[in-house]
């Protein structure tokens, strides 16, 4: 199959640990997906939610979407507003945490686990 289509309304919740007040879930890859080489993540975070500080455990790219996430990653403290995005090497430690009144979503792209 070349194409496969994924409906928001068909994808499943999940929780990773160490994340409070976010509602992630699996667009493409996971549980949705067969893919063979990444994952597309969707993240809802409401007002104060928090991905506590952690080291990536892959090669990861954050792309917002809607408001805007603070993310801290080994002593750099930036305000990642719609549209732009976040590298981090495997192992990098970082935090992401909605500091406004407003709901934020980013888009987390990664190789998929093994």
């Amino acid at each position: 199959m070349a194409m496969r289509i994924n409906r928001l309304a068909d994808a499943q919740p999940f929780a990773p640990q160490g994340h409070s007040g976010v509602g992630p879930v699996h667009l493409q890859g996971g549980e949705a997906s067969p893919t063979e080489g990444l994952t597309v993540v969707l993240s809802h975070y409401l007002p104060g939610a928090q991905a506590e500080m952690a080291a990536q455990p892959c090669e990861t790219i954050y792309v917002v979407i809607a408001g805007e996430l603070a993310v801290i990653s080994e002593g750099t403290d930036e305000t990642l507003h719609v549209y732009d995005s976040a590298h981090f090497t495997a192992g990098t430690l970082r935090q992401v945490i909605n500091r406004t009144s407003l709901p934020a979503s980013m888009l987390v792209i990664r190789p998929k686990s093994r």
